[in-house]
């Protein structure tokens, strides 16, 4: 390694030049950075380590940043790498934002010494310094590496410079200059105000004096304003408890409206252009809480308790709880159900599909595509192990205890043609619901909402960066994510001028609390509008940020027995709360001069921006973007004026339905043959979800309904696939077969005059993500599939003879029979279930992500008859020159056979109670 030519330049500015001094000492940086790397340095430190009661520090990121610009327009960057040694760099963000800007490595020097000092102060036990250290760089490396996969990149070098945010708050003068290419939407602070919030703090640190204490993370009285602060949730409390009414709701509303300006909205005011009238000429409460929804908080997140008395609140309201992605209880949709009160209208398809069966989505009346989260997108759902009950994990097809970690992706969407291809599966296998997609407030939103109005979706949901529970990463809830006040004005101002926003409803969440915030909502777009963390505090959370741990002391968000009993809240306090909600807006109408929310939706230009007020960092934020006009002309409409966006595509499983009808009925098994080209997409489904409204999962007796095709099938063949039915292939199918599949059996076979069969050669026969989220049933491939195969199979047995990359990614039950070669990456996130892999070249354990899941070869009885037999049954439903060969000289394929498990057994028994598990129910369906 050779030596490096090094110089230091001190990031300070003289505290007696007032904060005109900023920029002038950002100039005179920049100079001596281009006169640094002119005299031959190819590394550069930027220090504020020599800052006094003289010189005041610059911060580190706007430093490094201009520094990072002035050398790139100067021709220079590429002859010199910056280090920052920094003294406000502590936590995740203010690393990853260094790197994205310019910074090649970064010491922050301060939060060392602190916890040096810290260590000698006994605050961390028995821990020796350097392991103190070590954690603290590992914590910070791996925050890094989230950050970074969030946004789809893989390396450092990558990620460096690539300033992949947006700026919130800051004017077009800092951006132009220190920043360029940043998006930033709303202006803000400029030199001036950044310099004079450095000299105050300056002044407090010298002389030393009593620093304020902050607040930023956790709530301090005096300190940093939490929305939902104690005296917040308190009040609301006051409103739906006992004795709570209009006062108390007023109260409640007053505080929340009176707060420091906290969100984009309370720097927004109502200007009418007609008179006030009664609030009896407005529409009725029944017509405003019908919009409204409560947050995808999951069963596994709350409590049973909690979640289900949302959802009779709900149903009570006219308005729609949401599943999250735990999927639901059977007994509150089935249509025998005992607590059908408890039904939630609202099913939502997450990426990790827990839950996501036949019977589920056929009964919603609206299905939720998640794509991401308003308060951490990005991330896919995270649920501990310790919360995963044997309750929890019967509603998610797991074993109990398993940590639950969804993909930060769907992985049947990887462009908006996969999205629709989603809508267009969910709307098949139940015609009856509207498809909602959920995005998240970010620049291009409008334009992604496009895509999903031209998808076919019903409904696009707008969610912003506020709310969140308690278990979501604290670097998410503080840094990610970004005002739905900004998402919902850009996809308005998009769908209009695109003569799309006619065909969908909006919808828009994040941290809503009165009936001022839907007001706004409305006005800049939304037609519904969602309430999850004060949902909560209505039934009782008091915000004390345990969720993740398990330890909610008032039972909302536990799954532990003592604590759930804890519990005191009611449905009707969520109704008391939305009811209130709805008549503030009812009041704030009437005042207005309207009479229907439908008559404010898309009216920007009701509201006006507040003027400043005085001394306050806001005070320069223009909000002339978010409240331009949609449509100056008023000719486009503003909101949806159809009831659902359907493409009218014919499907082949009407004839099929048609045909079948009698055995659907429960009367003799039918055998009907078909032609199948790869425009029939989602065969199957549509049938699978008519048993399912009849039958639930429990679907038909086997062999009731057995369909053969000839050809090539389209995307998510036997998508969702319900017992009692059999489909046999005979050609080729596209992507995402048996995606969702919860029973039946699928065969795929090439022709017997295939020129490939008995030749060896590994023929592809089904593409992508097979099996995605499949709960049950059966699944037997002659040839090889594409990547991903077994992706988040969480109880599916199948025989492929040759899968791709990834796969049996996320897998959390089921059995996988490989007869062949496997791709990269096999078993990553593997949590549960089992995967038997033939290695003939003995190279499989190179392909095989370990940091889950282990080897071990095929020697227990159970874990070979189970082997056996699924390959046996393999022959029999394919006739498989392979799975022939493999029996045939069973003695010597056997050693070859790899058994891939999770290291660490969640359960008693380990895998082998996998393993008893799915030959029982074999030995079952075979006696049959």
């Amino acid at each position: 390694m050779g030596t490096f030519a090094l110089t230091t330049l001190h990031a300070r500015f003289a505290a007696s030049e007032g904060p005109g001094g900023l920029r002038a000492a950002l100039d005179d940086l920049c100079a001596a950075a281009e006169m640094a790397v002119d005299e031959g340095h190819d590394v550069i430190v930027i220090s504020d380590r020599l800052c006094d009661e003289q010189w005041a520090p610059i911060p580190m990121l706007l430093a490094v940043s201009t520094v990072h610009h002035h050398l790139i327009r100067t021709g220079r960057r590429m002859r010199t790498s910056l280090v920052a040694e920094a003294g406000d760099a502590r936590d995740v963000h203010h690393f990853a934002c260094l790197i994205g800007f310019g910074a090649s490595a970064v010491n922050p020097y301060l939060a060392f010494e602190t916890l040096r000092d810290l260590t000698h102060e006994g605050e961390f036990g028995e821990v020796e310094l350097d392991q103190v250290m070590r954690q603290y760089q590992q914590a910070v490396d791996a925050g890094i590496l989230k950050v970074m996969s969030k946004m789809g990149i893989s390396a450092v070098s990558s990620y460096h410079g690539s300033q992949i945010f947006e700026a919130l708050g800051i004017s077009d003068e800092v951006i132009g200059r220190s920043f360029p290419g940043t998006t930033s939407r709303i202006a803000g602070v400029t030199y001036d105000d950044i310099g004079r919030d450095i000299l105050d703090r300056h002044a407090r640190a010298y002389p030393e004096a009593e620093l304020p204490r902050g607040g930023w993370y956790k709530y301090r009285r005096d300190g940093d304003y939490h929305a939902f602060e104690p005296k917040v949730w308190r009040a609301l409390h006051k409103v739906v408890q006992d004795g709570g009414g209009e006062a108390e709701y007023r109260e409640y509303s007053e505080l929340v409206h009176s707060r420091p300006r906290t969100a984009l909205r309370d720097a927004l005011g109502f200007q009418s252009d007609r008179d006030p009238i009664d609030v009896s000429m407005v529409e009725p409460i029944g017509d405003v809480t019908r919009r409204f929804n409560t947050g995808a908080m999951s069963l596994g997140a709350l409590s049973r308790e909690a979640h289900e008395d949302i959802a009779r609140a709900m149903n009570v309201l006219g308005g729609r709880s949401n599943t999250g992605e735990g999927g639901e209880d059977p007994r509150r949709y089935s249509p025998d159900g005992d607590l059908r009160d408890a039904n939630s209208r609202v099913k939502q398809v997450a990426s990790g599909r827990f839950g996501v069966t036949p019977a589920y989505l056929a009964a919603a009346d609206e299905l939720e595509i998640k794509i991401a989260q308003g308060s951490k997108p990005g991330e896919g759902g995270q649920l501990p192990g310790h919360k995963v009950s044997t309750y929890i994990a019967s509603m998610r097809h797991v074993m109990e205890g398993t940590p639950l970690i969804s993909p930060p992706p769907h992985h049947d969407i990887y462009s908006i043609e996969d999205l629709a291809q989603l809508i267009f599966d969910l709307k098949a296998v139940n015609p009856r619901a509207r498809i909602c997609v959920k995005l998240v407030a970010a620049e291009g939103v409008g334009t992604i909402a496009a895509g999903v109005a031209k998808g076919y979706a019903d409904i696009i949901q707008i969610s912003g960066h506020d709310g969140g529970t308690g278990a979501s990463p604290w670097s998410s809830i503080k840094y990610a994510g970004a005002p739905w006040e900004l998402g919902l004005a850009e996809t308005q101002q998009v769908l209009v001028a695109n003569d799309l926003r006619g065909r969908v409803r909006l919808r828009s969440d994040g941290g809503m609390h009165t009936g001022r915030d839907v007001i706004v909502a409305a006005m800049l777009g939304a037609e519904e509008y969602g309430f999850g963390t004060s949902a909560m505090i209505a039934v009782g959370c008091k915000m004390a940020r345990q969720c993740h741990i398990n330890t909610c002391p008032v039972g909302v968000a536990t799954q532990r027995e003592d604590l759930r009993a804890k519990y005191f809240g009611t449905p009707e306090m969520v109704v008391k709360y939305l009811t209130h909600v709805g008549e503030e807006v009812r009041a704030i109408l009437a005042e207005l001069g309207y009479q229907r929310l439908d008559d404010v939706i898309g009216r920007a230009e009701l509201l006006k921006q507040l003027p400043p007020e005085g001394g306050k960092r806001g005070d320069r934020i223009d909000l002339a973007n978010v409240l331009a006009p949609a449509d100056p002309s008023g000719l486009e409409p503003r909101h949806s004026i159809q009831d659902r966006n359907d493409r009218g595509e014919p499907l082949l499983d009407d004839t099929i339905i048609d045909d079948v009808r009698s055995a659907i009925m429960g009367g003799p098994p039918e055998r009907r043959s078909y032609e199948i080209r790869n425009t029939d997409r989602t065969v199957g489904a549509r049938l699978s979800g008519e048993i399912a409204v009849r039958y639930g999962n429990d679907g038909l007796p086997e062999g009731s309904i057995e369909l053969d095709f000839q050809g090539s099938a389209g995307q998510s063949f036997g998508a969702f696939l319900s017992s009692g039915m059999r489909l046999h292939l005979v050609g080729e199918a596209n992507d995402y077969v048996a995606k969702g599949m919860n029973g039946g059996e699928i065969v795929v076979r090439p022709p017997d005059d295939a020129g490939f069969v008995g030749t060896g050669t590994e023929a592809v026969l089904v593409g992508n993500t097979v099996l995605y989220g499949a709960t049950g049933g059966h699944l037997f491939v002659a040839g090889s599939a594409g990547e991903r195969f077994a992706v988040r199979n969480s109880g599916a047995r199948a025989v492929v003879e040759g899968v791709g990359d990834h796969g049996c990614e996320y897998m959390t039950d089921g059995v996988i029979v490989i007869l062949g070669r496997t791709g990269r990456n096999f078993g990553a996130g593997m949590s549960d279930g089992i995967a038997y892999v033939l290695d003939e070249e003995g190279d499989f354990r190179t392909r095989v992500n370990q940091e889950l899941v282990g080897l071990e070869q095929v020697t227990t009885p159970d874990a070979i008859e189970l082997l056996e037999m699924l390959i046996r049954r393999h022959l029999e439903m394919t006739g498989s020159p392979r799975a022939r060969h493999i029996l045939d000289q069973w003695r010597q394929y056997l050693p070859k056979f790899w058994k891939v498990a999770p290291k660490f057994a969640l359960t008693e028994g380990g895998p082998m109670t996998v393993v008893r598990r799915h030959l029982e129910g074999l030995r079952a369906q075979t006696a049959v």
